[in-house]
């Protein structure tokens, strides 16, 4: 099998090292003498590796003993829901940060549940530029604030976290282990797998242990944070298979060296090559520098017409997944924790060979 560098913002590659071991315990996990999909999550195989799991998150992260660790169904697009749900607690406000396509799903479905008060909105500027916190409208009556650290349509992503009295509420999905960040700062993070946690199927929640009780009257018992925790994710059977890559892709990141060696790896991908877009007229990113996703590079190229042709060239080369979204156009490449320095210097030297024939 060829060496195929894929740039899907989700589901996303993952690590070949975990991806073989996947394969080696596809039939028989350990010595449960079956797949890890077919033992019950009840069993002490199963919950083994659960309470594993969460360790090695924790370590990751270094989650306060304060927090609770949920993995939980629904994707982000649950949370969504699961967040007002939970963290209103008697209030009618929340503050939400408009800066994208899933920060803007996040709004409509919040405002089911109370009236939502957009403190920022960047749709204005196409979701290219943020402005500086000291220019938001907060409501200081909001039960929390929710954003979105990086928008992986439009390549995103803070640079700063907003500071704040109240809870703070943070969609992760795209950034979570990339980078180290103090998750004392934080009310709530959540996650979905798909893109630096394993496969789809899963979602990672980290919440405060104060913001959890008081959940809003006649709500699904599932999407109750305490439900959740009093059952250590487990009131109804949880998504054991991608609970299991999970617990895979933790063991791999700490024998990389930790998310401090992660940010580092991340940090040089994406600057090489926002290098290669930025030292070529055939190529432009619209997003203002210091606001750059270092997960998600849109790129567009002068001619639109060679859009296709890029494409399938691309595919010759073994870099796939590079269309853009529909909303923005040309390309986009996520290089999420999984893809290496490797694939970053092929896709430019294709970019190069591209620009040369084309330009």
């Amino acid at each position: 099998m060829s060496q195929v560098y894929n740039f899907s913002a989700g589901p996303a590659m993952l690590p070949v090292q975990v991806m073989k071991q996947m394969k080696e315990e596809l039939l028989e996990y350990g010595n449960a003498k079956a797949s890890v999909m077919e033992i019950s999550h009840r069993g002490a195989d199963f919950m083994a590796m659960a309470e594993k799991s969460e360790r090695d998150l924790r370590d990751l992260m270094n989650i306060p003993d304060n927090y609770k660790v949920l993995f939980m169904q629904g994707g982000a697009s649950a949370q969504f829901s699961m967040v007002p749900i939970n963290l209103l607690r008697g209030k009618t406000t929340a503050n939400y940060a408009h800066t994208g396509h899933w920060s803007k799903k996040a709004i409509a479905e919040a405002q089911r549940y109370c009236d939502v008060n957009i403190c920022v909105d960047s749709s204005h500027n196409k979701y290219t530029d943020i402005a500086d916190f000291k220019d938001w409208h907060i409501n200081e009556k909001g039960a929390f604030l929710h954003y979105t650290p990086n928008e992986t349509i439009a390549g995103l992503e803070f640079d700063y976290i907003p500071e704040t009295e109240q809870p703070l509420v943070a969609d992760m999905s795209s950034t979570i282990l990339s980078r180290e960040i103090d998750v004392s700062k934080y009310g709530v993070i959540y996650a979905g797998a798909q893109k630096n946690i394993g496969i789809a199927g899963l979602t990672i929640v980290i919440v405060r242990e104060d913001l959890v009780g008081n959940v809003a009257a006649h709500q699904p018992i599932l999407f109750d944070y305490a439900t959740q925790i009093n059952n250590d994710s487990m009131y109804n059977t949880p998504s054991t298979y991608p609970w299991y890559v999970a617990g895979r892709v933790f063991e791999w990141l700490k024998e990389q060296g930790g998310l401090s060696v992660m940010a580092k790896i991340n940090e040089h991908k994406a600057k090489t090559l926002y290098a290669a877009i930025d030292g070529s007229d055939f190529y432009s990113n619209p997003v203002v520098e210091r606001y750059r996703s270092w997960m998600n590079v849109p790129f567009l190229l002068a001619n639109e017409d060679l859009n296709g042709l890029f494409l399938e060239q691309a595919a010759e080369r073994d870099l796939i997944t590079l269309k853009g979204h529909r909303s923005v156009g040309g390309m986009r490449a996520s290089i999420y924790n999984a893809m290496p320095q490797e694939g970053i210097d092929t896709l430019v030297g294709f970019m190069q060979d591209f620009e040369k024939e084309n330009g």
